[in-house]
């Protein structure tokens, strides 16, 4: 096996590959770092990697947070001799709460892992392994870059006051396997998961598993800002599909399929990443990705 260590080569975290080659020497395998150079550099390194070299076994390491990992497994899916690794060294990797049990902090703990099969869901020609935001919370990480982009202060939290303003209604019709997963014509919010946890802090999918073959579609229904400060609290602790005011809120359903419409183009946010469409279908791809587990 041959590990290839992708390297988020932001300037803040350029130690990462340091690191990396601090770890890896100290173990007898076969590694190269490879440094991005810029969003989307990961992706296209990856794919074009794997179009030259069909026949290698190779472990891709995404060193870096969700849209690392995004662009690495993109990359990979259904290579039966291709896996992926996580080093969570840095940003935000939801995808690896589902194990809780395993540390993605070593280098030496994903040369002595374990190979397992797990889902992914491709949106329109894009590839998702944790989750899918549509509406409230895709437009806080919308109004998130933004800010960011232009240096202001606290961009997050810019983004949530201008989503909670303008962003609580939204006309957006999500179908899952055939189901309307809202009686009324607009929602606040919808996700649809493979993973269980997004934003960092929010376990939105209680129930997911990842290996499965299916999608967690749960969609909450408008509502004034006075409730929706008051169900916060549930749905960042998971107890959103049992809290009985959340119920009264919330359509929930486990699919195969999901498709989203509206009648304006609307963004919607995949492991980190943002796309804009007025039609959007989402599938899940069961037991696609080989995902390396580090020892216990």
């Amino acid at each position: 096996m041959q590990y290839i260590f992708v390297v988020n080569n932001k300037a803040e975290r350029s130690s990462l590959a340091d690191r990396v080659e601090r770890e890896a020497s100290e173990l007898d395998i076969r590694y190269s770092v490879y440094r991005t150079v810029g969003p989307g550099d990961a992706a296209r390194y990856v794919n074009i990697y794997c179009d030259l070299n069909p026949k290698d076994e190779v472990c891709f390491v995404a060193v870096g947070g969700s849209g690392t990992i995004n662009e690495v497994v993109s990359g990979i899916v259904n290579q039966p001799n291709k896996y992926l690794a996580i080093l969570a060294w840095s940003g935000t990797c939801d995808f690896v709460k589902v194990y809780p049990e395993r540390s993605f902090k070593s280098v030496r703990g994903i040369v002595e892992g374990t190979a397992v099969k797990v889902d992914i869901m491709k949106v329109n020609d894009n590839y998702s392994l944790n989750v899918i935001n549509i509406g409230f919370d895709a437009m806080v990480a919308c109004y998130s870059d933004i800010f960011s982009a232009e240096n202001a202060e606290n961009p997050y939290r810019r983004g949530l006051v201008r989503a909670l303003l303008f962003d609580r209604y939204n006309k957006i019709k999500v179908v899952a396997d055939g189901e309307r997963m809202s009686r009324r014509k607009r929602i606040l919010q919808a996700t649809v998961s493979n993973g269980m946890y997004c934003g960092g802090e929010y376990f939105c999918a209680p129930r997911a598993v990842v290996d499965d073959g299916l999608m967690e579609v749960c969609s909450f229904r408008t509502m004034s800002l006075l409730t929706l400060l008051r169900i916060i609290p549930a749905y960042r602790s998971g107890r959103h599909l049992e809290d009985k005011l959340c119920r009264k809120l919330l359509k929930y359903k486990r699919a195969r399929h999901v498709e989203v419409d509206s009648n304006d183009l609307i963004y919607i946010c995949y492991d980190g990443e943002m796309i804009a469409s007025s039609h959007f279908d989402i599938d899940i791809m069961e037991k696609s990705v080989n995902l390396i587990l580090p020892a216990k």
